[in-house]
């Protein structure tokens, strides 16, 4: 089938005959739409649709890290950085680091994303050395008492030190654009790995950033990467996909690629989303410091959940925790859909 095609998902009890589960999820869709680039939109019953692209839409992803993707994922992070954007320094001494990951542990997060170099907008590249200093030491204690961990880096020696301190996924906003051999440690170590969209280094990505299409643009990249990433050995089933919210975009790229966020599941992949604090819920809301943004990330977040996001990264777990343990009742379930 010749274009784009985006599932219209659904959280309405009254689900009709016929109906598909997205992803296996907590979602149901009857329609799609149909983008070309250059043209309008059209709209389609899910069952004119091929086979295989309806099977690809469809299908439970298979689980990861000990989650079947039935309900919302929630990944923690914690920056043992001097510099980002919302906590730097907080959590830069390595005790620190240590506490707050029993806490955001207790708090109820599912994965852990423990970084050690600032992607802020502008942010300066950190030496791969310093990196894995800074977490090597967090995520061995990490491993010992808490939920998976996540190194979050764009550089293969940081992952390769990482998976051996204990790390179960590999994180990179880069999508391995910035250093390829990460997926080399990824396929050798048998690592899940989640590819981001990110179009520049740190430093100049929100210098300008443009797209002819944003949406189509972003799922493109995505695909590229993720073709890569088999190539390299990294079966499908261990890959998951961010569309990189923040990340080398404007506020109306922002608001594009979370209005028709479901196309990013036409690529048969967990969807990653990370919205926590971000500076487009400061333009939109009037709020200027990033710690004062929950509320704003909280909807952000619950948006992404109504799209079927398998993952949310956010900085608040316990807030976030209680936003979706009240929203997943009152939407169908993977169990409800049986």
């Amino acid at each position: 089938m010749d274009g784009y095609v985006r599932p219209i998902a659904q959280t309405d009890p009254a689900r009709p005959d016929g109906a598909q589960v997205l992803a296996g999820g907590w979602c149901w869709f009857d329609r799609v739409e149909l983008l070309h680039r250059g043209e309008p939109p059209s709209v389609l019953a899910a069952s004119e649709l091929p086979s295989d692209i309806l099977d690809r839409l469809s299908r439970p992803r298979m689980p990861l890290l000990g989650l079947d993707w039935t309900r919302p994922a929630i990944m923690g992070v914690l920056n043992a950085t001097p510099d980002s954007f919302s906590d730097g320094g907080l959590y830069a001494a390595q005790a620190d680091a240590i506490a707050r990951a029993r806490e955001i542990s207790d708090e109820g997060a599912n994965i852990l994303d423990i970084g050690g170099e600032s992607t802020r907008p502008g942010a300066d590249t950190v030496p791969p050395e310093d990196e894995a200093a800074r977490v090597v030491p967090v995520i061995s204690a990490v491993a010992a008492f808490g939920p998976p961990v996540s190194i979050d880096t764009r550089k293969s020696a940081v992952a390769e030190a990482a998976v051996a301190a204990g790390a179960a996924l590999i994180n990179d906003v880069s999508g391995a654009r910035y250093d390829p051999a990460i997926l080399d440690v990824a396929a050798r170590h048998d690592a899940p790995v989640c590819l981001m969209h990110s179009p520049d280094d740190p430093k100049t990505m929100q210098q300008d950033p443009r797209y002819d299409d944003v949406l189509l643009d972003v799922y493109d990249h995505l695909a590229d990467r993720i073709r890569l990433a088999e190539a390299t050995g990294v079966a499908r089933h261990r890959i998951l996909v961010d569309p990189g919210i923040g990340f080398g975009k404007t506020l109306a790229h922002n608001l594009a690629l979370l209005r028709r966020l479901t196309l990013f599941h036409a690529l048969g992949c967990p969807l990653l989303v990370g919205l926590s604090r971000k500076s487009f819920i400061g333009t939109l809301s009037g709020v200027r410091r990033a710690v004062d943004r929950v509320p704003g990330s909280l909807a952000a977040a619950l948006a992404a959940v109504a799209s079927g996001a398998q993952v949310l990264r956010v900085h608040d777990v316990a807030a976030t925790r209680q936003a979706v343990s009240v929203m997943v009742p009152l939407m169908k379930t993977g169990g409800d859909l049986g």
